[in-house]
């Protein structure tokens, strides 16, 4: 069973940064689809970036050339470094992992994640 931890998020001021980790364990898939979502009291969770096993990213508009997203695969962690942090990107910041669909050089990730971490809080304050 794959069971995703993350740690890192906290309190910063606007224009702070975090770095937030996610260690997976349990993993039996050779290639994964990895991302980050965030969620606020009341809205739907939402992506923030994703990473396919071939290194390609995404992200969302709001968080372009502020977050990036990146692996460690010796130490089977992900990451999500914010940067230039704002107000309106406090919320509860999850990981989630998929197998990869697809093959060497051709990922294909679904978009759809079937494990997900329990959450950390980031809150900036203004």
């Amino acid at each position: 069973q794959v069971q995703l931890v993350e740690s890192g998020g906290g309190s910063v001021q606007s224009g702070g940064s975090l770095r937030l980790s996610c260690t997976v364990s349990g993993n039996r898939y050779s290639r994964l689809c990895m991302a980050w979502f965030h969620q606020v009291p009341g809205k739907e969770r939402e992506g923030v970036a994703s990473i396919d096993s071939d290194g390609n990213t995404s992200y969302a508009d709001s968080v372009k050339g502020r977050f990036a997203i990146f692996q460690d695969n010796a130490k089977n962690t992900l990451y999500l470094q914010m940067n230039s942090l704002k107000p309106e990107d406090t919320a509860m910041y999850y990981c989630a992992v998929d197998r990869d669909r697809g093959t060497y050089g051709r990922s294909y990730c679904r978009g759809a994640y079937d494990y997900w971490g329990q959450g950390t809080q980031v809150t900036v304050s203004s």
